[in-house]
């Protein structure tokens, strides 16, 4: 056991390269494709339930060529965010034939500002994301035609909007507008959501949250942080993903770094609450986590550390008149030259309070807690300058919420990075900071039964649970998929080009598009 758990994790530390240190050495990303092909081979044999199975495949570019992607069923066009290589574009393909992927055009959105960083398509129509130049300036959302990609709406909304999306119903354009701080942290935008109404001429209504400034002691109480440099509550606030109700009314919004959930009638167009998430304890044994990629292996056990939930995507699902919001517990720090939170618990500047930990020397050796990286803005719970507790970032896992209480119905536990290991996928040199790294989800819906699809960006696969109970969901099977799996996007059937449901995944850091399809 003890040689397989070293192959495993000798194999997964060549996976587990950093976007950055791709960006500076080409060699390292082939050499990545060349274990996830490995790897690839050996899983068929360790899937009990292989329900989707890949179909098509097709590579755009190098990192930052395929973040998120769109599909239209009218055209049977997929439009993919491509800002790879100085590129600041939608790539454009058919897919009629899902098993070949065409590029066949592109939109250049250079001309409209800074990065694409999101594209959602609804009736004929697909919305852009797009960041200004610098960042911190108000961003647009360019609405094209899916046909000839002529435009029909250009309209100003707030700082770095990160993500787009339609309500279901196409009435409405809904932005997450980050408004992240300048490297210097001497400008800090306020993080807003922007609503844009399609039947009114596409007008504009952007929300911040200044009106839940007196409500910031309650938050924080519960696990709501509000902690970067000279922030005001509303500047603090960073809205990440969205996820709107079936009916259209109702939409919940991320706030990764503050670690919590915003809630938004759309009817009144106003915030209506913000749902604090709390904290996770690693100490419990369901909860074991491997902190380290400098133990010589791959070990779960409980430790005296907690995370923090900080969820990216998120999706939403009605049972029994209840909205379960879904999330993927990435995590995120604020690491900037201005201001970082961000150290390892072996820093020197790192004490532990000698009664909460009286084995720090012992925690604080690299092949126990030294390696993992914590956040410095919680932990000191008495203000005398040391840490009496421990938080690192993310969960590890998915969770299921009450979207309107805000309460914890499910949590995958270390379940994520348990089967990453057991399928020889989980990342070890990523043990250190959040593992596996669950980020991106959506649900879907085949026959008469629901399914959820997580991405993990470190692991490069996704995982696929069925939800017949939605408090129980059944993991079934793993998918590789491209490196760094950033847009996990389902298709209907009955929008699908080849009449089956289908799962198309994009991978922002080798640029490469899988697209399964149900057997």
């Amino acid at each position: 056991m003890r040689k397989s758990v070293l192959l495993i994790s000798s194999i997964v530390l060549l996976v587990a390269c950093s976007k950055q240190d791709l960006k500076q050495d080409p060699s390292a990303l082939a050499a990545q494709r060349k274990e996830k092909d490995a790897l690839t081979n050996n899983l068929a044999a360790k899937q009990e339930a292989a329900f989707f199975t890949e179909t098509g495949t097709i590579d755009i570019g190098n990192t930052g060529a395929a973040e998120i992607s769109a599909y239209d069923p009218s055209t049977k066009k997929l439009f993919v965010v491509n800002n790879s290589s100085g590129n600041n574009r939608i790539e454009i393909l058919d897919l009629s034939n899902p098993s070949t992927p065409v590029v066949i055009g592109n939109i250049n959105t250079a001309i409209y500002g800074g990065l694409v960083n999101s594209v959602a398509v609804n009736n004929g129509k697909v919305a852009a994301a797009i960041e200004a130049i610098p960042k911190t300036n108000n961003g647009r959302v360019l609405v094209f035609n899916t046909t000839d990609y002529s435009v029909i709406a250009n309209v100003e909304v707030g700082a770095l909007p990160d993500m787009v999306t339609f309500t279901p119903d196409g009435s409405l354009i809904l932005t997450a507008n980050e408004g992240e701080p300048n490297d210097a942290y001497t400008i800090d935008r306020p993080g807003t959501v922007s609503i844009i109404n399609v039947d009114e001429n596409y007008s504009v209504t952007t929300l911040d949250f200044s009106g839940f400034e007196s409500r910031a002691a309650e938050l924080k109480s519960k696990g709501f942080r509000i902690f970067g440099k000279n922030a005001t509550f509303a500047k603090d606030i960073e809205p990440e993903y969205i996820a709107v109700a079936e009916n259209s009314k109702k939409a919940w919004v991320t706030l990764q770094e503050n670690n919590g959930i915003a809630v938004i009638d759309l009817n009144s167009k106003t915030i209506t609450d913000i749902l604090p998430l709390g904290f996770k304890d690693y100490s419990f044994e369901y909860n074991a986590i491997d902190p380290s990629d400098q133990d010589a292996g791959i070990f779960f056990k409980p430790w005296q550390v907690k995370g923090v939930y900080m969820p990216d995507g998120i999706a939403v699902l009605p049972n029994n008149n209840v909205p379960f919001v879904f999330t993927a517990n990435e995590g995120d720090a604020r690491e900037y030259s201005g201001f970082s939170e961000i150290k390892r618990i072996n820093n020197s500047a790192i004490v532990l309070d000698p009664i909460a930990f009286p084995n720090a020397a012992l925690l604080k050796m690299n092949t126990n807690l030294g390696r993992l990286n914590i956040t410095t803005t919680l932990g000191d719970t008495d203000g005398d300058g040391d840490f009496d507790e421990l938080y690192s970032f993310g969960a590890r896992s998915f969770s299921i919420w009450h979207g309107l209480t805000g309460e914890l119905i499910f949590d995958s536990k270390n379940e994520v990075d348990k089967k990453a290991f057991e399928l020889g996928v989980y990342p070890d040199g990523r043990s250190d900071d959040k593992g596996a790294e669950p980020e991106g989800i959506t649900i879907g819906r085949i026959g008469n039964k629901n399914y959820l699809f997580v991405g993990l960006e470190r692991a490069n696969a996704v995982m696929v649970y069925e939800l017949s109970n939605p408090q129980k969901p059944t993991f079934l099977q793993l998918l590789r998929t491209g490196i760094g799996p950033e847009g996990v996007l389902f298709v209907p059937a009955n929008d699908s080009p080849n009449g089956k449901g289908m799962l198309i995944v994009s991978s922002e850091t080798d640029g490469v598009i899988k697209i399964f399809t149900t057997l």
